[in-house]
């Protein structure tokens, strides 16, 4: 059995995060196979209100720091928490309001990525 690497481990402290705060509709693209890729991982939900966002996002940060000493090299749009983007290097993290995600569509700008939709619980 292989251990699991950094990357992934990561991935599953984010998606556990989402999932604690009601994050919806929880999708992992694996841009691992894509020759222009920027990460190896996207990780992309939604939450129905700026505090949800916002309350997604922290958590997210709070736990990769508690649990696995991870810092997000870069944290963008805080201020109006309609887009929140979480970079980790190889792991992004998207945290939307639904019309901001619908309009963006990001699961389809990388269509080419293999797509896991996360359960809920």
């Amino acid at each position: 059995m292989t251990k699991p690497n950094k990357q992934n481990i990561l991935k599953d402290v984010v998606v556990e995060a989402i999932k604690e705060k009601k994050g919806e509709e929880i999708v992992v693209l694996d841009l691992n196979n894509l020759q222009q890729s920027i990460a190896d991982y996207f990780i992309i939900c939604h939450g129905n209100s700026n505090t949800q966002v916002d309350a997604i996002a922290d958590f997210i940060e709070r736990q990769t720091r508690t649990e696995i000493k991870e810092h997000a090299i870069h944290v963008e749009g805080t201020e109006n928490s309609q887009w929140i983007l979480l970079d980790y290097g190889n792991v992004v993290v998207h945290v939307f309001q639904e019309p901001f995600r619908r309009f963006y569509n990001l699961e389809d700008l990388w269509a080419d990525a293999k797509k896991e939709l996360v359960k809920d619980e």
